[in-house]
């Protein structure tokens, strides 16, 4: 991590350019961030990956709420470039949200594009990653955001924070595996190891030495912050003979809830509180795959890391030759894995209020589902010659390839979207029954989008089904936390359900789990105008079309109006 103050010249700025301004103490911060290749050795093996100024993970960037910041971001690398800001609301701002062909075209090698970060109330930690192609498998990083300057946390403040991003690997270059599975229509490679902070640990060849190692002193505590940034595992992670509180999910603050494992699904992020009260040693952290169906193929491997007791004089004998591991629910414990969604609240205190919509404007209910195309000759990878694709509400998004939608809705061009996603499921049937008939596995390719009034109150229910291969989903909004007010299996039942809604303390996050064969419901206000991606983070999902675009038109107000486009965005 690098510190530097504001720069002031030209001189400066120039010298700086590699590097990220990670902290000051005004409210506007500058950063410049270069995207190149850089050399990286895992699993006994070499090979270049697109970085952050030569780092992977990337830096952390660190902000107090409220915060501006200004990110100027250089592509030094031989492909296309988009990074999101996974959290950030960016009010009225969607010039800066990142997702290719959705509010931007990508940064092309040479070029470089300035961005507005608005924080508004983000607290806790979020994260930033590319968002094109499958670049974010290594262009990733933390996003800490303090209190405002003044303002404590709601829990004792820890003795130290530490980030701990936990990730996939692949031997191959992960563009390769990109463009194979986009071939042949078949499932992705499944990667060759998970990580932590970068590295697979112990238990992988070649890996010991390189294992993350968090140094702790005995009886304080430490604040994990804790990112999700793998391209399609939801994890189990744990902390041996250790217990976590949560504190945070998401960037905004949660009832503390103590644990001895924490489910966290790809895109959400957790902040824990780590008291270091037991024997000096070593311990093992570790996290591992949570797949509800062994159905489909999954990297079943299990990451490591060390917390590491520091020596206190003389008297330090190590735990034992080899530290212990975690008790880690098994792969397919759904049970394991949504007991601990259920436990987290929001903190709702009078310093940290909620608002959670009651007087619902518009319901909806978007089918999430695994599907299949036909191909030529039967000539694909899937069962019967099929290609794998995935959908919303029947409909496979098509991203644009020849100008963003954010751009095409803010000069009226027409022809690159069009209006009048449906609100539910177009063909209603038995969503999570077996033996579903063939012909509802096939959907319709679109690049529809939903359009919502400023001020709207929406309810949006997402209904597993069992098309395919029924397996959880992480959905992610940009542009909005929402309130997660219930979730359960088997299909949403629109007069019982919502009667066990939490309605007082639901929490709030930006990224959903929905479970495999059944349902959550979210709720928002439509106040923040612009154009917002809605997808699954498991990015093999995202490929196959589990995507749709909100459009939230502008109030009565100024402050209810989108912004204006910067000086200039990148070419198409």
């Amino acid at each position: 991590m690098i510190k530097v103050g504001k720069t002031n010249s030209a001189l400066q700025i120039l010298s700086l350019l590699l590097v990220f301004l990670i902290h000051s103490q005004a409210s506007t911060h500058y950063n410049w961030v270069k995207v190149k290749e850089a050399t990286y050795t895992r699993l006994c093996s070499t090979k270049k990956i697109l970085t952050v100024n030569g780092k992977f993970p990337g830096p952390v960037l660190q902000a107090h709420k409220g915060d501006t910041i200004y990110v100027n971001v250089h592509n030094k690398g031989s492909h296309n470039i988009t990074i999101h800001w996974h959290g950030v609301k960016q009010p009225r701002n969607p010039w800066s949200d990142g997702p290719e062909y959705i509010t931007q075209c990508p940064i092309q090698p040479g070029d470089q594009f300035k961005q507005t970060i608005i924080f508004s109330n983000e607290e806790g930690t979020i994260w930033w990653h590319a968002h094109n192609d499958w670049a974010r498998a290594t262009v990733h990083g933390a996003i800490f955001v303090y209190p405002k300057r003044g303002a404590g946390y709601p829990f004792p403040k820890p003795h130290e924070q530490v980030q701990i991003i936990l990730g996939q690997w692949w031997r191959r270059d992960v563009r390769e595996v990109l463009e194979e599975f986009i071939r042949t229509g078949g499932p992705p490679n499944v990667s060759d190891a998970h990580t932590i902070n970068g590295q697979p640990g112990d238990l992988y060849p070649c890996s010991k030495s390189e294992t993350f190692k968090l140094l702790v002193d005995q009886n304080k505590t430490y604040l994990l912050r804790i990112v999700n940034a793998a391209m399609n595992t939801i994890f189990f992670y744990s902390i041996a003979n250790h217990n976590l509180t949560v504190v945070g999910v998401d960037g905004s603050y949660t009832k503390p809830v103590t644990t001895d494992y924490m489910t966290i699904s790809p895109g959400q992020t957790v902040d824990a509180v780590l008291i270091t009260n037991q024997q000096v040693g070593q311990y093992y952290m570790a996290a591992r795959a949570y797949s509800s169906t062994l159905l489909i193929p999954f990297d079943n491997t299990t990451t490591t890391a060390i917390v590491e007791y520091k020596k206190i004089g003389n008297n330090f004998t190590p735990f034992s030759s080899t530290p212990p591991l975690p008790h880690l629910p098994y792969y397919n414990d759904t049970n394991a894995a949504f007991t601990f969604y259920d436990s987290l609240k929001s903190l709702a205190n009078e310093h940290h209020p909620i608002d959670v919509p009651i007087k619902i404007t518009n319901r909806l209910v978007f089918a999430v589902s695994i599907n299949t195309f036909p191909c030529s000759n039967n000539s694909c990878a899937e069962s019967n010659g099929t290609r794998l694709a995935a959908s919303m509400n029947n409909i496979s998004f098509v991203s644009p390839k020849t100008i963003d939608i954010l751009e095409a809705y803010y000069y009226h061009i027409h022809g690159i979207y069009k209006k009048g996603f449906p609100d539910f499921p177009p063909l209603v049937f038995n969503f999570t029954g077996e033996n579903l008939p063939l012909f509802l596995r096939v959907p319709k390719r679109g690049t529809k989008v939903r359009v919502f009034k400023y001020g709207s109150i929406v309810e949006l229910v997402f209904q597993g089904t069992n098309l395919g291969a029924p397996i959880d989903h992480p959905i992610h909004l940009h542009g909005f936390s929402f309130y997660i007010v219930g979730w359960g299996f088997g299909n949403f039942d629109k007069d019982k359900d919502p009667l066990n809604y939490n309605l007082i303390d639901p929490p709030l996050r930006n990224t959903v789990a929905v479970p495999i064969s059944g349902w959550a419901a979210i709720r928002f206000h439509a106040n923040n105008p612009g154009v917002w991606f809605l997808h699954c983070h498991l990015e093999h999902h995202l490929t196959w079309g589990m995507n749709t675009v909100f459009i939230v038109k502008d109030g009565k107000n100024k402050k209810e109006r989108l912004l204006p486009p910067p000086p200039r965005m990148p070419p198409c």
